[in-house]
């Protein structure tokens, strides 16, 4: 019932909070200098954080697990300087909470905090996309996916007979040119 491999799929929730991080909590700023009420308003950014960072150590462990079976493909080099990052998503990630969990204050420690965990989502945005590049790299340049693509002629990879009927990927054997 769950996809194999698991990391791929856990991946894109992360990727997905980075993006929407800050604007939730720039949008929350904007509300509460409007007039709303600032523990419900920035609750939502407080929230999204924890399950940023929750999301982001069940992807760091999903893709652990899967560490060995990639490493017969991809240099350990790159999968490091990938889970390197994705450690560094975290520990950020953990800091800007706890920061912008102050955020629930009211008075000057609850507006100053507001405004660097508006601020520290932005470095989040930086660190998710850094630890995305690197992940796309593992897959796409690196090709990290092949190690779960089955190797059989048709499933995944051309037969290799060179018949002049088949489609080709590219278009190389287009007789129109």
């Amino acid at each position: 019932m769950l996809p194999d491999p698991l990391h791929p799929a856990i991946v894109h929730l992360p990727i997905a909070l980075v993006i929407l991080i800050p604007i939730f909590a720039f949008g929350a700023l904007w509300a509460i200098h409007r007039g709303r009420m600032t523990k419900r308003v920035w609750g939502l950014p407080v929230a999204l954080m924890a399950l940023l960072v929750a999301s982001a150590w069940l992807a760091l462990e999903t893709g652990e697990r899967e560490e060995e079976t990639v490493e017969a493909i991809v240099a350990e080099s790159a999968i490091d300087a990938h889970e390197e990052a994705a450690e560094q998503l975290i520990a950020v990630g953990v800091t800007i909470l706890l920061l912008s969990s102050l955020g629930l204050f009211s008075g000057r420690l609850g507006g100053t905090a507001r405004w660097v965990g508006a601020a520290g989502s932005l470095v989040l945005l930086a660190a998710g996309v850094q630890v995305g590049r690197l992940g796309g790299e593992l897959v796409y340049r690196h090709g990290a996916a092949a190690a779960y693509v089955d190797s059989t002629p048709g499933v995944g990879q051309p037969s290799g007979d060179g018949q002049r009927g088949e489609r080709r990927e590219r278009g190389d054997d287009d007789d129109r040119n």
